[in-house]
């Protein structure tokens, strides 16, 4: 993935919390609950609605699939995103449902022609394989032809730093565990590309 963003809530926070991320309480029936803590057959546009920052700002009223949008496309992204409910993540499967992550995979695909389109593909694929690597199912699904990563392409010097492409990643080691022995900081396993013998990260400004 070329960008990562992760919120995390302390445990502490737990059913203390609503809005567009859900109430963080285990249960994923009520995330749709709206701003006047309605839930009962809350739909995905009244939800949505529900929590716009200005009030003063018209609610969207239609919410057209990307596919029936372009019909051209669901073909090609149907025929993509297959690859999430494929044999390469077979292993993935009975630990993280594939299904969702397919249909958002297909909707992405289909709402992205403009430029971008392997992007958009490539982002939701990697998205399912990151919760796979959570799930302690490590999947080496790319490849020269399905969103590549070629890292030593752009470092050909080895003397100078040798980068190298890890579908999983590793222990991220920060100066402050170094220091200390230990953070409240953590941060799941990433895919990415990392320098030979580099793995110290800085755990405030978060740079690889």
């Amino acid at each position: 993935m070329n960008h990562v963003s992760k919120i995390t809530c302390f445990s502490y926070l737990q059913g203390k919390v609503c809005g567009l991320c859900g109430n963080f309480d285990n249960k994923a029936s009520n995330d749709f609950t709206t701003r006047s803590m309605a839930q009962d057959t809350v739909s995905a546009l009244t939800f949505g609605n529900s929590w716009k920052k200005d009030p003063a700002c018209p609610d969207v009223e239609v919410v057209i699939e990307p596919c029936e949008l372009k019909p051209h496309r669901k073909a090609w992204a149907e025929k993509e995103c297959s690859l999430i409910k494929s044999d390469v993540f077979k292993i993935c499967h009975h630990k993280v449902d594939p299904q969702p992550y397919y249909e958002a995979c297909v909707h992405d695909a289909c709402a992205c022609d403009t430029g971008g389109d392997c992007e958009c593909f490539c982002t939701a694929v990697a998205a399912y394989a990151h919760e796979c690597i959570k799930a302690e199912a490590c999947i080496h699904w790319r490849t020269p032809e399905i969103c590549p990563i070629f890292c030593e392409y752009y470092n050909p010097n080895e003397d100078i730093c040798q980068w190298h492409y890890e579908p999983c990643g590793r222990d991220i080691l920060t100066c402050k565990i170094l220091n200390q022995g230990s953070t409240n900081f953590s941060l799941s396993f990433l895919e990415g590309k990392r320098p030979i013998n580099l793995w110290w990260i800085c755990s405030s400004r978060i740079v690889c």
